[in-house]
């Protein structure tokens, strides 16, 4: 069976496991906790991070823009990067967006001081850290709510990997009730609609052991 090692909030595991979802491609889940540093697992990744991808016939991928990039080339029945040279720039633009400013101002200063410390023993929240992370999370979704208002779906006409990774990524900070959806209602009119996707519901079913999510967060209607 396809394999794929990830961790409960990783965004870029969580952008994975909808890709393979909405390609219709089954996969086994492996939690892998990156700061025990298996051998094995570094064997497999040396940069020791999630997601890895185990394919069928024991290929092994990691990283998820390469990951991303792999399943839209080998399974192109439907792409989810975009269709034509412009749809696909700018879904990998936005994509790049929130995998690197948004994780850098956002996901790395709330999910990754609140909860990842606690859950790898690395040390305590630091509160300058949360506080950019709730400052800086109102930018980010004024700007989703700017595409949402103006497009179909992020990046155009079509559901791409752009809303995958931005959903991602809100759906990890989510967890720990830090999104201010009702300050924006574009952003969460479209967040409501990537919930109700089938490819994204096992992600609102996960639960990280001993911290449970806020009553909403599971709730496809908000």
């Amino acid at each position: 069976m396809r394999t794929l090692f990830h961790l409960w909030l990783s965004p870029f595991s969580r952008t994975i496991r909808v890709m393979l979802a909405e390609k219709g491609l089954p996969f086994d889940l492996e939690i892998e906790k990156v700061w025990e540093r298996r051998q094995e697992f570094l064997s497999m990744n040396p940069a020791c991070d999630v997601p890895v991808l185990i394919e069928l016939d024991g290929s092994v991928f990691a990283d998820s823009r390469v990951i991303s990039e792999y399943l839209d080339e080998a399974y192109p029945e439907r792409s989810l990067i975009g269709g034509d040279s412009i749809s696909r720039a700018e879904s990998r633009r936005l994509t790049q967006w929130f995998d690197t400013k948004f994780n850098a101002e956002v996901t790395e200063n709330l999910v990754g001081e609140k909860l990842m410390k606690r859950l790898s023993g690395q040390g305590y929240p630091q509160a300058t850290a949360i506080r950019t992370g709730l400052s800086e999370i109102h930018n980010h979704l004024a700007y989703i709510s700017f595409l949402a208002e103006r497009r179909r779906w992020l990046a155009g006409d079509h559901f791409s990997s752009a809303d995958i990774a931005a959903a991602a990524h809100l759906s990890s900070v989510d967890y720990i009730g830090d999104v201010p959806w009702e300050e924006h209602p574009g952003a969460k009119d479209w967040y409501a609609r990537i919930k109700s996707r089938p490819s994204f519901r096992p992600l609102l079913a996960d639960r990280v052991p001993g911290i449970q999510p806020p009553p909403h967060y599971a709730d496809l209607d908000f």
